[in-house]
């Protein structure tokens, strides 16, 4: 049904995860609770809500991790 989803983050992805990335990650995990590859056209708002939602919480994770003995990923505010 989906691929598995990847580890986005340092030091197993080098470089910063990319919007797709993120979103790809996101649309599977969607896929993968859901149990469905693609939502019926009744349900395909509410499906991509939730793929939106996924990847802002992913990306503010990645954003926020610090990998020890790395540098720290989180900005001051």
């Amino acid at each position: 049904m989906c691929r598995s989803i990847k580890t986005l983050r340092p030091p197993v992805l080098p470089e910063e995860a990319t919007e797709e990335e993120i979103r790809a990650a996101a649309l599977q995990y969607v896929r993968k609770v859901s149990g469905f590859r693609a939502p019926a056209a009744h349900n395909q708002e509410v499906f991509e809500r939730a793929v939106d939602e996924i990847a802002r919480a992913t990306a503010a994770l990645l954003d926020g991790i610090e990998v020890r003995g790395g540098t720290a990923r989180a900005q001051a505010s």
